[in-house]
């Protein structure tokens, strides 16, 4: 069994820390987080220790959860991982590049399992939809949240975004080539509504919005590739697949629907709607990072993957700079 402890009890963390509890494969050590008064509550809600150190809570385990705000990432992992410890992050990995590179190089010092919480790839409608995925060539992508002041600590595009930037990275096979972005501050002191296209080598395009200023919520994308479409709603966890398939001669159905592309042949369209599966995305992603430690194993989003995200969100973010900055 493996000894873990939790780092912030925030809104999340207390998710973390019941279904922690529920995984057989954790023994839940204890937590710490910096407001006292808000540990006791957890403590005797949860029945779980609360610890006034995180050192001395990491030093009695075997892997940290870390779920505090994104500025303190870089301070407990570098912790966790100079003890040699396995560590799940939150999303993102870290609050600068520097800081994700420097997890990135004691994660291979330390030879633990690093797992970031990109909750998304694990999200039922996402899974049921991954055998379809063909090299996606234009994608969509939109990610609407009322606004909400517990994560404006950082940009639109660290806070949403970087969501739909892990989703497009984890289909695209390709370096990233070229990125343009817009932002707009509103209501705090950074972007809380973006757009970024992105290209890639291999000619892709994604094309992703992010706002934390909408009335109603969203979290759809949309991806396309040759003979296929593929249609993917995160937050009701719903999917759409139109794919294309050529056919010699005209279906015996008469309800089939066809495409006649003269002396390119003619094409039947099918429609399907994946199964999806009903699951805890976050349950899942521990259970996953349990499976990585217990099998060592490469864990399911590694902090490379971790980096990669923070690369291309921190060039949205300097894209967006530029532009504030020279359309003053």
């Amino acid at each position: 069994m493996i000894k873990i402890g939790l780092l912030g009890v925030g809104h999340l963390g207390k998710i973390h820390l019941k279904l922690l509890k529920e995984i057989p494969q954790f023994q839940v050590i204890g937590f710490f987080d910096s407001d006292k008064e808000k540990s006791q509550k957890v403590q005797k809600e949860f029945n779980v220790p609360a610890f006034d150190s995180a050192d001395k809570l990491i030093s009695l385990c075997d892997a940290v959860d870390i779920v505090t705000p994104t500025i303190t990432h870089h301070r407990f992992a570098v912790r966790a991982l100079k003890n040699s410890k396995h560590i799940f992050i939150e999303k993102p990995i870290a609050n600068t590049l520097d800081e994700a590179k420097e997890i990135r190089k004691l994660e291979e010092e330390a030879n633990v399992k690093v797992q970031i919480g990109h909750v998304e790839r694990f999200n039922p409608a996402f899974l049921s939809v991954q055998k379809y995925f063909d090299n996606p060539m234009f994608i969509e992508t939109h990610r609407l949240a009322q606004f909400n002041p517990r994560g404006t600590d950082v940009s639109v595009v660290l806070d949403l975004m970087i969501h739909d930037i892990d989703i497009v990275l984890s289909v695209v096979k390709s370096n990233v080539k070229k990125i343009n972005a817009s932002g707009v501050a509103v209501v705090s002191d950074s972007p809380d509504i973006c757009n970024a296209r992105i290209e890639f080598d291999n000619g892709a395009v994604a094309n992703v919005t992010a706002s934390r200023i909408s009335l109603k919520s969203m979290r759809k994308s949309r991806f396309f590739q040759r003979d296929a479409y593929i249609s993917v709603d995160f937050l009701d966890k719903k999917t759409e697949i139109i794919r294309m398939k050529t056919i010699e001669q005209e279906p015996s159905d008469p309800f089939a629907l066809t495409i006649d592309l003269g002396a390119k042949g003619m094409k039947q369209i099918f429609f399907d709607n994946p199964k999806v599966e009903e699951s805890n995305a976050i349950k899942m992603e521990l259970q996953s990072f349990a499976d990585a430690i217990i099998n060592d194993k490469q864990t399911a989003i590694t902090a490379e993957d971790g980096c990669r995200a923070m690369d291309v969100a921190y060039k949205v973010m300097e894209k967006m700079q530029f532009k504030i900055t020279n359309e003053r």
